[in-house]
């Protein structure tokens, strides 16, 4: 098992990054929250890591606290959930807000995450609430965020969602993906409105592409 990286950052992505480890290159796919927390291409780092073992394949995932890496463990360990919707659940929520939807079964908040329906949220919340306190401890007894300053989990999933919409707008408009993806990361995550849409957001990025 491959527990943790320490090396030189080499490529990033909003979805994967390379790290070079004594000049070996490692590619690892990572979630939006983890990209938020990375240094500059060239600069050194260190990142949680979890080895998923398929028939075809060995697949690493980074994580830039073992909080993140517990949860994502967790959440794929419910049946039929696999490592996308894992990557998916921290790129649209922080620990904390999962963790207290779990606690407080509100599968509505969490059926909204991106290839989650209303069967696997509620079977989310049959499976989990009784390890949330293994991550948790204070939010599995009173069930609340108490994250301070932090955004709201509906409002990271609009946000996303709208970021989503706007990527795959721009790629029809014949932008490369990855431009599109860290044009869009870059504006709404400096974005005072919480509430930008995905054509606002499509505008601005056609504008900063351009300029």
């Amino acid at each position: 098992m491959i527990c943790y990286l320490e090396g030189c950052l080499q490529e990033k992505e909003l979805s994967r990054i390379v790290i070079n480890v004594n000049g070996i290159g490692y590619e690892l796919l990572i979630p939006m929250s983890t990209y938020d927390h990375l240094p500059q291409i060239g600069q050194d780092m260190s990142i949680h890591t979890y080895l998923h073992v398929r028939e075809d394949a060995l697949v690493l995932f980074g994580f830039a606290s073992v909080k993140e890496k517990m949860l994502f463990n967790m959440v794929c360990s419910v049946s039929g959930i696999g490592p996308k919707i894992g990557l998916n659940v921290l790129s649209c929520m922080s620990v904390e807000s999962f963790c207290a939807n779990i606690v407080n079964q509100d599968a509505k908040a969490l059926g909204k995450i991106s290839g989650v329906g209303k069967r696997t949220a509620e079977r989310m919340v049959v499976d989990l609430k009784g390890k949330i306190k293994d991550i948790e401890p204070a939010i599995a007894i009173t069930g609340k965020d108490n994250t301070k300053g932090s955004v709201s989990a509906t409002t990271q999933l609009s946000m996303n969602r709208a970021a989503e919409d706007a990527v795959n707008g721009l790629i029809a408009l014949g932008i490369k993906a990855d431009a599109a993806r860290e044009a869009i990361h870059e504006i709404y995550g400096a974005s005072e409105d919480k509430e930008i849409t995905a054509d606002r957001l499509i505008r601005q990025a056609l504008t900063k592409i351009n300029s």
